[in-house]
């Protein structure tokens, strides 16, 4: 499609490409009390659209900063709102929209995007990979008896949603972040509360008080039907530390009148059952794919992470963001660019799923998505990427 112009929105133009991305998901056009609710997630300047004579496509982003192992926070963009016409797909416009998009976040100087992809095999060829994976598990209450030892945890305080609306982003960023997770901003948390606020049943907040203070929070709502004992949906949970975990799993287990509690989008190594002093109280119903990642900045973003083990030269070709391609010495003294041999070949989405931690690089040598000579590199190539923390995105945009 050789005609399609893409460009910034205007403030006045974000309505329709609200519009046109609920479409895309197959919703209807919000309400004037919901637009005025989510107004506030459009950032001036990151919202595009694609136009033939009208609006066809738009993708938006938000900046925000992600944490990498060593715990450097980047520059990134959370990209969401991902959305072309029914009537004008498959013709180049998500492409135009990705190129256009990828090409502004490199020339101001964003070093990661990140986004949840709603298919899992439209965002690879545009360079992001699966830089994390979450599971859903379901935690029985009657047979989820707390082991001893356990943190007994500090206070627990309840929360109107307008009382969380104030307070909660005071509590998310006193929360150290692990790698992968984002910072959430202004432009974050206005799409979070209209959710809740259009959620049926009753929302609960709950927010931790540790020794220094506020350092946790559960979101919460109990499905039930009249006189049967209801299903806990723990909707957001964050803490600070092994204290805050528990303490917050004291209080949803002591909820009156819940059978069941189901957590969703949780990272792979919170060790949840082992709080249990039956692991099985706690079933994994589901594992899949969270955040993609796309390095945008691949010398910065190398440079910008903790790496072990002896230096690698890693072969970068990037079709998309051309000045990213070439050859890169990385190890724990720093990274370089380079005109050695290559240790190994790798195409940018593959580097970026390794990136964080969340997959071997001997797991994508076996899939042929990275080219290395023996074993012995693929070894290489996992100690040099080694990580304490699985990686885990926890916000949802």
């Amino acid at each position: 499609m050789n005609d399609v112009v893409v460009r910034a929105l205007r403030d006045d133009e974000f309505r329709a490409a609200h519009t046109l991305f609920r479409a895309a998901l197959h919703a209807g056009p919000a309400t004037d009390e919901q637009w005025e609710r989510v107004r506030g997630v459009y950032q001036p300047g990151r919202a595009l659209g694609a136009f033939d004579e009208h609006l066809i496509g738009t993708a938006r982003s938000t900046d925000a900063e992600l944490v990498v192992p060593g715990g450097t926070r980047l520059p990134m963009a959370a990209v969401t709102g991902v959305g072309v016409r029914a009537d004008r797909t498959r013709r180049g416009v998500l492409t135009a929209l990705m190129r256009h998009q990828l090409t502004e976040f490199a020339e101001r100087g964003v070093t990661a995007a990140v986004l949840y992809a709603t298919e899992g095999v439209i965002y690879g060829r545009f360079g992001y990979g699966i830089a994390s994976r979450m599971r859903d598990c379901t935690v029985y209450r009657e047979r989820a008896r707390l082991r001893p030892g356990v943190p007994e945890g500090g206070e627990v305080e309840l929360l109107t949603v307008d009382e969380a609306e104030r307070r909660l982003p005071d509590v998310y960023a006193r929360i150290p972040l692990r790698p992968g997770m984002m910072t959430r901003t202004e432009r974050w948390w206005p799409g979070m509360f209209s959710h809740l606020r259009q959620s049926e049943g009753n929302v609960v907040t709950v927010v931790h008080h540790g020794t220094d203070g506020p350092d946790g929070f559960a979101v919460y709502r109990v499905d039930r039907d009249s006189g049967m004992s209801g299903t806990m949906n723990v909707i957001d949970l964050h803490y600070a530390d092994a204290s805050a975990f528990a303490g917050l799993w004291r209080f949803l287990l002591s909820v009156d009148l819940v059978g069941e509690i189901t957590v969703r989008n949780r990272g792979l190594d919170e060790p949840l059952e082992l709080l249990f002093t039956d692991p099985r109280a706690c079933e994994t119903r589901t594992v899949a794919d969270e955040s993609w990642l796309r390095l945008v900045d691949v010398e910065a973003a190398l440079t910008a992470r903790t790496w072990h083990g002896e230096p690698v030269v890693l072969e970068v070709t990037d079709p998309v963001l051309e000045n990213n391609t070439g050859r890169y010495r990385v190890g724990p003294d720093g990274v370089e660019r380079t005109d050695s041999a290559p240790d190994a070949c790798l195409d940018v989405d593959a580097l970026s799923m390794v990136y964080a931690g969340g997959w071997r690089p001997s797991a994508l040598v076996a899939a042929g998505r990275i080219g290395a000579a023996d074993t012995v590199t693929a070894e290489r190539l996992d100690e040099l990427t080694r990580t304490r923390y699985a990686p885990w995105c926890g916000t949802f945009f």
